[in-house]
């Protein structure tokens, strides 16, 4: 442990001792091999295909629900999530909750890269990336937020 840059490292707590030592070992010891017998074991994890990677054609289904609380935004997250384009129907939500799911539905469409749209005052359109809208001036999620309660 002759190197002065172990040394500082060590002092400024950078670094512990015993792995400075054991890397050390290693570069020192190149042709004798190293067991590891406190490893456990790796299980892959099964991929799933991400909503944007899903083809246009292969859509067949739009969800529409009519939140009544909050809590109900896991269900509006769990379809947009597998690629399924959502109408949020907000008329039957106090309008302090209404605000919530709507800064909801605005972070988790821009967070899987789709898009959010104001249908009428208390209707919503949540798109994933694969499905386009077209129509008369799509709002965008920040005129929706500006303009959740207006007129």
């Amino acid at each position: 442990m002759a190197n002065p840059l172990k040394k500082a490292a060590i002092y400024l707590g950078l670094a512990d001792e015993e792995e400075i030592e054991y890397t050390s070992e290693m570069t020192s010891s190149a042709t004798t091999p190293i067991q590891t017998t406190n490893r456990a074991p790796v299980t892959a994890l099964p991929r799933r295909t991400p909503a944007r990677q899903a083809v246009a054609s292969e859509m067949n289904e739009i969800v529409t629900l009519h939140p009544q609380k909050y809590a109900d935004a896991r269900i509006i997250a769990e379809n947009f999530r597998e690629g399924v384009p959502v109408i949020m129907n907000l008329t039957q939500m106090p309008e302090e909750d209404a605000r919530r799911l709507i800064d909801f539905a605005s972070g988790l469409s821009l967070g899987l890269y789709g898009r959010i749209e104001r249908v009428t005052s208390k209707v919503f359109l949540l798109s994933p990336v694969h499905v386009s809208v077209s129509g008369e001036g799509a709002a965008s999620t920040a005129e929706v937020d500006n303009t959740f309660f207006a007129g």
